[in-house]
């Protein structure tokens, strides 16, 4: 029999990596997105032009922050698998935007679990709720485990540590199949670009090929644990396969800086990132978030997941795919007639 997937945040980075993971494993997936008078599935596009694919994804307009519509499809869909991964997800917007953050990140997972605990009296669905390492803020060691007391640094972690909980009584109070997966950073090609990683290596294309100079950052010496988004959802999806619901944490074991992460992306390109770079006080945080390290041995031990892309990979797969971009863009610029009728 065919399984069923509602996404929430189906059009983000790691939503798409998501819809198309459950597409090959011949998944109906179904995508809640938010209605806008723009576009905003460009990472899922390709999908829907796959024949094979098409057929079997869905999209439905929605929002978190309106449960009793979003109640009202989990009932008409009948997923057996609901990923919340929908959220106002950047840190320092957090700060700027509170109280939205919250909404959507902490009353939305509570939507979400409210709407699967109706579902779940008539017939049994699993729930995964996106939790983030930035739960763990001022960290109170290292490296941080399943066990680890949080200790938030900012709105949008505050917001994720409410969830957090809420998914973690769901599953106690009404025997809901509801998992928490703490991921550590995760990047990829499809990252946003004001996210530091994807904004870096967006930066240093543009530089190579002659289309900006400069590239303005905040803290240098901000140490994260990075993965690839391609590798998380795969620990995603284990997580609601495993016998029974648990809370995990998905990262690579590895701690390295932003400083670290441009040394890697502007030597690969031959570029001495010093020269370009300059500080921003405007991209510091009110509260800094100065070390993350992930120990994934419940993952790899419970889960058979471990991750398989490393830093350096990572940050060439991201520098081959913008430095194209910005080879389009610097080539679009020059000859900007040349598509015209």
């Amino acid at each position: 029999m065919t399984k069923s997937a509602l996404i929430t945040g189906i059009t983000g980075q790691d939503g798409s990596y998501l819809a198309e993971l459950l597409l090959d494993k011949g998944y109906t997936v179904h995508g809640l997105v938010r209605r806008s008078s723009s576009f905003s599935t460009g990472r899922i596009d390709h999908l829907y032009q796959d024949p094979h694919r098409k057929p079997h994804l869905l999209l439905h307009y929605g929002d978190l922050t309106d449960g009793q519509a979003l109640t009202n499809l989990v009932l008409e869909l009948q997923p057996d698998e609901i990923y919340n991964l929908g959220a106002q997800s950047h840190v320092r917007v957090s700060y700027d935007q509170p109280v939205y953050t919250l909404q959507t990140v902490g009353v939305g997972a509570l939507n979400v679990l409210e709407a699967a605990r109706l579902l779940n009296r008539s017939r049994p669905v699993k729930v995964y709720q996106a939790s983030s390492s930035e739960m763990y803020g001022d960290v109170l060691e290292t490296p941080q485990r399943e066990t680890t007391p949080f200790n938030p640094q900012s709105p949008y972690a505050c917001a994720k540590v409410y969830a957090f909980h809420q998914t973690v009584n769901y599953r106690r109070g009404y025997d809901l199949f509801a998992a928490n997966g703490i991921l550590f950073n995760h990047e990829s090609e499809r990252r946003g670009e004001t996210f530091v990683t994807r904004k870096i290596t967006r930066a240093a294309g543009r530089i190579k090929v002659g289309l900006q100079d400069k590239l303005y950052l905040g803290n240098l010496d901000a140490k994260r644990d990075w993965g690839y988004a391609r590798d998380y959802v795969d620990a995603m999806w284990r997580i609601l396969q495993h016998d029974e619901p648990d809370d995990f944490v998905i990262a690579t074991g590895r701690t390295q800086s932003v400083r670290d992460f441009l040394e890697l992306v502007f030597g690969y390109l031959d570029l001495d990132w010093s020269k370009h770079v300059e500080i921003d006080p405007r991209y510091f945080r009110p509260a800094e978030v100065d070390l993350l390290l992930g120990d994934g041995t419940k993952a790899s031990e419970r889960l058979g997941w471990t991750a398989t892309t490393n830093l350096e990979q990572l940050a060439r797969i991201m520098v081959d795919h913008d430095l194209d971009l910005a080879r389009r863009e610097e080539h679009a610029r020059t000859f900007p007639n040349e598509f015209d009728a």
